[in-house]
């Protein structure tokens, strides 16, 4: 276990300073991205060769051994390994409803096939609990195990016992979501794989039978989830069970079920401020409002209109326009619901707005609110700015979707996040031994969760980005699922397609970038034996690594290297040992500038030109000193700065008298001539770029050869 204590990280740090201002908009294109992300590193079982979180490994492979039955798959709640059924199938619903009616948008940014892997590695997982006609498999784990221990998905020593609901032991609300989610799946499948999409169908028509049959409440029967998902009824998941079978069937049987029963299961009666896991009436009066404005309702129209009044007076709720009756906003403008992770309700408020204004505008309708009629846009609207609050529009200048934009939550509390990974740390990590080394750490998560939207800030939008605060900082896959809708959306609005897929520097999200930053230590370059048996010196030892953009596409990626404990998302590292450490490749994002916070050396900087036409100032700083066998090395930066009125290209450089390991620079063929990387060819007016080198002895002496 001493490779725990290694925390040595050798960087190689190629970056462009950005500027400072707050942008108009969004890449929500990007933001999509990384919520379907979220989920692959959420998935539970054997990955896919193609898995692209590739800090996660296989987990849970055993799950259902000891019942006799193949439980492995599906997703994890949250930040810890049980696999809850009821939000797990609420958020595969969330999903296919996002790829039904988004499909155009998701489809456009080539992203449907992310999301319907995403749906499938849920609804795979259903059928396989679906064992029997009225047996379903609910919960995998126990959250109060669980929750004793800190360790890796991949490490699991909690107990994997299963639950399920049946005949004797019923569930409807748990039957129910999953029956919707299997009927919203199967809409989703129906263009790209009808075979599958029967097979789902199949199950739904059964379980929403059961469910209706055999009446009860999920967490009664598997009373190990009441501490952590206590359902409220469920009546209102046999409505919406109802309402999507009838999207995926057109059988009129079940359009009649929630006509008859809309009365005494509370579908035309309740008026609800909330929309999530546990209630579902909302979403059950804005679908059922969609038959009403197509023209459809036939001989039920007086109920459906009255379904429609509840669904506007949700949205009227939402935009504050209703007669005072309104959900509770922040001062900074968020829906605020719950204390405990409110971000979740305020993405599946604004979803259901995204939906029915699309319902409302193709149908040319308007929404009547209490306080005046209100048109489709003014919904879109509101959107827009519960998105935008989620991505840094919000008084603390913060994203709340982890790895998105320059300020996001660094100590999220998500066991596999915080805990390096098993292809960094290989050793076991302990169910306790994780709280003592990782859990109660002050530096950030090693991992970076992408796309996880985090519970969020107060009723004052007051947010604590520590790991124990796990009402504020714990991601969830109810949270994450409404985003890929609303963000495929807001793209397709708002947002630049071609720029999404090829902008290497997307836009950053906060004024004051330097005031966020990473830790990690530094050690220089020795032998590699030196290297592995280092331990991590104090903390004036420490490298502060400023965070000012969001990670570039692929081929753009800055370029970082991270050796044993990394505090960043790195997807590819990969390294040759020879006499020294030489790093070959890596990929990494979210990095622009290293400060040093070493306490053993204060360096000056220098400026200096080439001549008085040199376009190009450079500014040379020694950033730290160390002595390693008698022998005193120098961290030495270089910033290059365009000082002239136009843009400079394919500028090569001259470093003489360079005797130690040099980063961020390319070498060419000719002696001691380097030039920027392909990634950054052009140095913009006014704009900055560093590299970074290591020796003994005076400075190198760096000179332009040429440039265009």
């Amino acid at each position: 276990m001493k490779n725990l204590n290694i925390s040595l990280c050798v960087l190689f740090l190629a970056l462009v300073r950005l500027g400072r201002t707050a942008p108009s908009s969004f890449n929500y294109g990007d933001a999509l991205d990384k919520s379907l992300m979220f989920f692959e590193a959420q998935r539970s079982g054997k990955l896919l060769v193609q898995q692209r979180v590739k800090w996660r490994g296989d987990s849970g492979l055993q799950d259902g051994f000891q019942q006799g039955v193949d439980l492995v798959g599906g997703y994890y709640d949250a930040g810890d390994h049980v696999k809850f059924g009821l939000p797990m199938a609420y958020s595969v619903t969330m999903l296919a409803w996002g790829a039904i009616e988004f499909n155009k948008e998701i489809t456009s940014l080539n992203q449907m096939g992310h999301a319907l892997w995403a749906i499938k590695w849920g609804t795979d997982y259903f059928v396989k609990a679906h064992t029997q006609p009225n047996v379903l498999w609910g919960q995998v784990g126990d959250g109060v195990s669980d929750h004793y221990c800190w360790e890796r998905a991949e490490d699991m020593t909690t107990s994997r016992g299963a639950y399920k609901i049946d005949e004797e032991h019923p569930g409807s609300d748990l039957a129910g979501e999953t029956a919707a989610a299997l009927a919203a799946a199967a809409i989703a499948f129906s263009p790209y794989n009808s075979s599958y999409s029967s097979l789902l169908l199949a199950h739904s028509k059964q379980l929403f039978t059961f469910a209706d049959r055999f009446r009860g409440l999920y967490d009664v029967s598997i009373s190990s989830a009441q501490q952590f998902y206590t359902s409220s009824g469920y009546s209102d998941e046999l409505l919406w069970a109802a309402t999507w079978l009838y999207q995926a069937t057109g059988d009129e049987y079940y359009l009649e079920y929630v006509v008859d029963n809309g009365v005494y299961m509370g579908g035309t009666g309740w008026a609800v401020k909330e929309f999530s896991w546990d209630n579902k009436y909302a979403g059950v009066q804005i679908l059922l409002s969609k038959i009403l404005l197509e023209g459809k309702a036939g001989p039920y129209a007086d109920t459906l209109k009255q379904y429609q009044a509840k669904a506007d007076y949700f949205s009227c709720a939402c935009l504050q326009k209703n007669d005072g009756y309104n959900v509770q906003k922040t001062p900074g403008g968020l829906l605020y619901v719950h204390e405990w992770n409110n971000m979740q309700y305020a993405s599946s408020a604004a979803f259901l707005l995204a939906v029915y204004s699309n319902y409302l505008s193709t149908t040319k309708a308007q929404l009547n609110c209490p306080d005046g009629q209100t048109q489709p846009q003014e919904l879109l609207n509101f959107v827009k700015s519960q998105a935008d609050y989620i991505l840094g529009n919000n008084p603390a200048g913060m994203s709340y979707l982890v790895g998105y934009g320059a300020k996001y939550p660094l100590h999220v509390h998500h066991r596999g996040a915080s805990i390096a990974s098993i292809f960094a740390l290989h050793s076991e990590v302990g169910c306790t031994q994780g709280f003592e080394l990782w859990y109660n750490r002050a530096e950030p998560n090693p991992n970076v969760i992408c796309g996880g939207l985090v519970g969020g800030p107060d009723e004052n939008d007051g947010f604590s980005d520590d790991r124990s605060n796990y009402e504020q900082t714990e991601p969830t896959v109810s949270g994450s699922a409404p985003l890929v809708g609303i963000f495929a959306k807001l793209q397709s609005l708002y947002g630049n397609i071609e720029g999404y897929n090829h902008n290497p520097s997307p836009v950053p999200q906060q004024k004051t970038p330097s005031e966020y930053h990473r830790t990690c230590c530094f050690v220089p370059h020795t032998d590699v034996t030196t290297i592995m048996n280092h331990q991590c010196p104090s903390k004036k030892y420490k490298v502060t690594i400023k965070m000012n953009h969001q990670c570039p596409n692929k081929k753009h990626q800055v370029s970082i290297i991270v050796f044993r404990t990394s505090w960043f998302n790195v997807r590819y590292v990969i390294f040759r040992f020879t006499q020294k450490l030489t790093i070959i490749a890596s990929a990494f994002c979210n990095i622009i500038d290293i400060v040093s916070d070493f306490g053993t050396y204060s360096g000056k900087e220098t400026a200096s030109k080439t001549s008085e036409d040199a376009p190009v100032e450079f500014l040379h700083s020694i950033t730290s000193s160390w002595t390693v066998g008698g022998a005193t090395y120098y961290r030495h930066r270089v910033i290059i700065k365009n000082t002239s009125s136009k843009p400079i290209s394919d500028l090569k450089l001259v470093v003489q008298d360079l005797s130690g390991t040099l980063w961020g620079l390319s070498p060419t063929e000719e002696k001691d001539t380097y030039e920027l990387p392909q990634w950054h060819q052009v140095l913009n007016p006014g704009s900055e770029y560093i590299f970074v080198y290591v020796q003994g002895g005076p400075q190198a002496k760096v000179s332009i050869k040429t440039f265009q």
